[in-house]
This record gives C-alpha cells, structure tokens and sequence, in this order.
C-alpha cells in the first residue's frame, strides 16, 4: 500500500513566497495538481489550506477576492479543505517616519524653512502604520499535524511553507514515526533543519499546475 500524504498549506507565508518569484495568476494554481505532485507516488488523501479569514465588515473588495479564490479551491476537489485563522488590526510605530524625524533633528545645514516644516509634518503624518495582521493560523496548523500524526491519519505531511515556527511540530510529527517535508518558493533555514527534505520550488515547477480555462 502506498503511504498517505496531506498537505498542509500556511496560506499567507505561500502566497508571498510565490509573488516573490513571480509565479503568476496564483488564483487559477490548480491545488489537487501541486498536491499530486508534491505527493510523488503517495497516496494524496487531503489538503488543508490554512487563512486568516477576510471579514465583510472590512475591506469588501478583499473579502470578495478571498470568498472567490476560497470558493473555487474547495470546489476543485472534495479533498481540499479551508481553516481559519483570524485578522486582527495593528497599529505600530513606523521606522521610516522615525528615521526621517532624527535626520531632520540632526541637521547641520540650514535648508528651506518650508521645506524643513513640510517634511516634519510628512514624519508626523506617517508616524504610526495600520496593519493586519493573521493571528492562530500557524497554531492551528501545528496543532493538527501534532494531532494527525498521533492519531496515525497520514504516514507522509508536506507543509507549504518555510516558516520556522513549524520546527518544534516537525519534531513531534516526526517522533511518531511519520515523515515530514517542506516545500515553498522561499528559502527556510531553520524548518529545513528539520524536514526529511525542503524541497525549494521554482517558477517554472508550477508550469503544469494550472486549472484550465
């Protein structure tokens, strides 16, 4: 009997390690033909594709986006599914708005009295950045292959990711006997310490995995 394989997709940390190497059209990437082939002979009996959720009440545009891109996944193949994480609002300080107030501060060299105020003002404007920031879907991610691999549910993961932070689940899945590989576009230094195999993907390898039409 071949092994069992599922897929574990950190959604946010793969999407960007794809735009980072141009692939391109990311909505039409077919999952169940990146699945088959990660899977390389194994037998592919579930992807879960791990997101922090969109809200309505938020941006509508970007919720639309995510609701189509989520919708076609799922209806791809009954053994794709979604798991949400949230999005919470973050305000932090911004580092450029900071840097440009000690430069201005600094400033040996007598320039333009308007400019000098148009930047400080520029500094003030800009001094703190409104994010979104994902929040539990790397635990929720790390918990479930923990769990799966102690309920004997796959003898084969692949964690589309390179975040680190899946290093001590690894090590857990992989106490149970169970062989754990990472695959992304990014390069991941600490998780590939610690996979049977970080498998680096190029643009070109995504060529074949596209829906039709």
């Amino acid at each position: 009997m071949p092994e069992r394989a599922v897929l574990f997709v950190d959604g946010s940390n793969w999407y960007h390690s794809l735009r980072k190497i141009g692939v391109d059209d990311l909505g039409r990437l077919s999952y169940s033909a990146i699945s088959r082939k990660l899977a390389d002979g194994r037998d592919w009996i579930a992807t879960r594709y791990y997101i922090g959720q969109v809200r309505q009440e938020g941006n509508l545009a970007l919720y639309a986006q995510q609701r189509r891109f989520l919708a076609a996944l799922q209806a791809e193949d009954q053994k794709i599914s979604i798991h949400f994480g949230r999005l919470e609002p973050r305000t932090e300080s911004n580092p450029a708005a900071e840097e440009l107030k000690r430069y201005l501060a600094g400033l040996t060299t007598r320039i333009d009295p308007a400019v000098y105020r148009t930047l400080v003002d520029l500094a003030q404007r800009h001094a703190t950045l409104d994010l979104i920031v994902e929040k539990a879907v790397d635990v929720m991610l790390a918990v479930d292959l923990v769990t799966m691999a102690q309920r004997g549910e796959f003898d084969a993961a692949y964690i589309l990711s390179a975040d680190g932070d899946f290093t001590p689940a690894v090590g857990v899945a992989r106490g149970f006997g169970k062989k754990v590989f990472a695959a992304s576009a990014g390069p991941a230094a600490q998780l590939a310490t610690v996979v049977n195999t970080f498998i680096r993907l190029k643009k070109s390898w995504f060529d074949d995995c596209y829906r039709k039409g």
